[in-house]
């Protein structure tokens, strides 16, 4: 089976097409056979995209900090929940089950993951694929930025075409390559 990371925000956000789209990401990568690993909270779009996954029958890995746990948000219906001491922790093992990384709408902690994976893209540490949700052009202002530093030479552009971006989760996903063998672009 094959893993996808998701990102996404602690919160709901103020429109109800968020939760729309972590709920139907959630669906997608179960009914497509893959397994979903994610923040391992039960609050917010995290709690949404679980309990999608979980009701349309997919395997879901919760990675959450012994901090986070003790304030309740740890969601106690995945298939396992593994609890680390750090979000450096959190990340590295989210990132070792990862075959992909799939980015919704979000906040600071969203951003850090994000950001994070992409550095180690650029870096070499890793190859697997990551793709935004732009749901209703909630990363605009951030792509516009990314061709800023591109244009501006901080950037170069085959580092910033490392992130697939997409207005829908199908979108997105139908660019990874799910075929036999490691998820690719």
């Amino acid at each position: 089976m094959k893993n996808i990371v998701v990102f996404c925000g602690s919160a709901a956000g103020s429109q109800p097409v968020y939760a729309e789209t972590a709920r139907r990401t959630g669906e997608l990568i179960a009914r497509r056979g893959h397994g979903l690993v994610y923040g391992g909270g039960h609050v917010g779009l995290m709690g949404t995209v679980a309990d999608a996954a979980l009701n349309a029958g997919g395997t879901v890995i919760g990675v959450i900090t012994d901090f986070l746990m003790a304030k309740e948000v740890g969601h106690g219906g995945v298939t396992e929940l593994i609890v680390v001491r750090s979000m450096h922790e959190r990340k590295a093992e989210m990132a070792v089950r990862a075959d992909a990384f799939l980015v919704l709408p979000g906040g600071i902690g969203t951003m850090d993951e994000f950001f994070e994976i992409w550095t180690w893209a650029m870096l070499g540490d890793h190859a697997k694929p990551i793709g935004v949700v732009n749901t209703e052009g909630y990363y605009d202002g951030l792509f516009a930025f990314a061709d800023h530093m591109v244009a501006q030479g901080f950037l170069k552009p085959k580092y910033r075409e490392l992130v697939l971006v997409g207005d829908t989760p199908e979108s997105v996903l139908d660019q990874f390559n799910l075929t036999e063998g490691a998820i690719t672009a």
